[in-house]
């Protein structure tokens, strides 16, 4: 298991010990599969990014505090400069920049993110997490599946939706994509 993986599920487990809730409970009150979630909680799959932003909700933690460690500080704005933004290591096939990774008690999650271009002959990695999220394309062409419907965005096309749906997406053209991705 990566490192940064091992800590992440590390402090996950920390904060459902703290609360005295097993593994269980706090799956099926985040409306998991308690065997999938275990899966995650142990370190044999990754947990999606989403699910994350749940988990850090649901224990009134910044995301940030929960991926990285580094307690939020910043309360009235959060500047990134054009490269700084560190990097969420979650899955292979996509690469997540936090945008407001240090801005304490955000009601938002922004990430530019990086569809790999090997994704595209892949089969689309479909999960789902509460809220909303928005994607806005910046470049590259992008295949999106939302509850079973897919389309199709290129630059400047963006989609609103409920991510309780199942949705996943894809770069298409053998190139990355990169968009912008708000998880409300």
């Amino acid at each position: 298991m990566k490192e940064d993986v091992k800590e992440i599920t590390a402090r996950v487990r920390v904060l459902r010990e703290i609360e005295a809730i097993s593994s269980e409970t706090l799956a099926r009150e985040l409306g998991f599969d308690p065997a999938e979630y275990n899966a995650w909680e142990t370190g044999e799959k990754d947990f999606p990014i989403g699910v994350l932003v749940e988990i850090a909700a649901r224990f009134k933690v910044d995301l940030s505090e929960l991926v990285s460690g580094d307690t939020s500080k910043l309360k009235t704005f959060c500047l990134t400069k054009a490269g700084q933004a560190p990097e969420v290591s979650r899955r292979p096939m996509y690469a997540y920049w936090n945008l407001a990774y240090n801005f304490h008690r955000k009601k938002a999650e922004p990430f530019l993110v990086e569809a790999n271009p090997e994704t595209e002959h892949k089969p689309l990695n479909l999960n789902t997490h509460s809220g909303q999220e928005f994607d806005y394309v910046l470049e590259g062409r992008l295949l999106i599946s939302v509850g079973g419907h897919e389309m199709e965005l290129g630059p400047g096309d963006c989609l609103y939706y409920d991510s309780n749906e199942p949705h996943g997406m894809k770069a298409l053209g053998g190139k990355p994509a990169r968009f912008l991705a708000v998880v409300l």
